[in-house]
């Protein structure tokens, strides 16, 4: 591509390399997190080695579950090298305590769940199943996940991440 010899790269071949879904590279493009790409006279997305690269560090950023906003905070800092890395350890220190926080409000999800499971030790009619009546019955004490809302990170992925790739 003239202006750009790097942009070899078409959506399909980023997403097989990355190991993501092309729905996930949009998204990113979206949030502003990947810079567009040029495009050919045909209107198709090229990218480069450096969308490969910054691609890549958003991956592994999501795998140690943070969010966009914490994402962007971080590409700030990998895009201006000079700058002193202060706010960036402020930010990871933030992101383990928020880590600790919800293991510990899953241990208290698991004890309730253990404690559901116990009412209900054989397989029976519905209509006599344990777990199923306390789940209907009021006056149930309320959980971390009534108080904060459903306990981020307990399944797939959450808060900001597409539910692709």
């Amino acid at each position: 591509m003239p202006g750009n010899p790097e942009a070899s790269m078409r959506i399909g071949k980023l997403a097989r390399h990355a190991g993501c879904k092309i729905e996930t590279i949009r998204y990113y493009e979206q949030a502003g997190l990947l810079p567009k790409p040029v495009r050919t006279a045909g209107n198709y997305r090229l990218y480069g080695r450096g969308h490969a690269e910054r691609l890549r560090f958003i991956r592994h950023c999501r795998s140690l579950d943070m969010t966009l906003e914490e994402i962007r905070t971080l590409l700030k800092f990998h895009d201006a090298p000079d700058v002193e890395c202060g706010e960036v350890n402020a930010l990871l220190d933030e992101h383990i305590t928020h880590v600790v926080n919800r293991i510990g409000e899953l241990k208290v999800l698991e004890r309730q769940l253990r404690r559901l499971r116990k009412l209900c030790a054989s397989v029976r009619s519905t209509k006599d199943c344990g777990i199923l009546h306390r789940l209907s019955s009021t006056g149930v004490a309320s959980t971390a996940s009534e108080r904060h809302g459903h306990v981020q990170g307990a399944h797939a992925r959450h808060n900001n991440r597409p539910k692709t790739g």
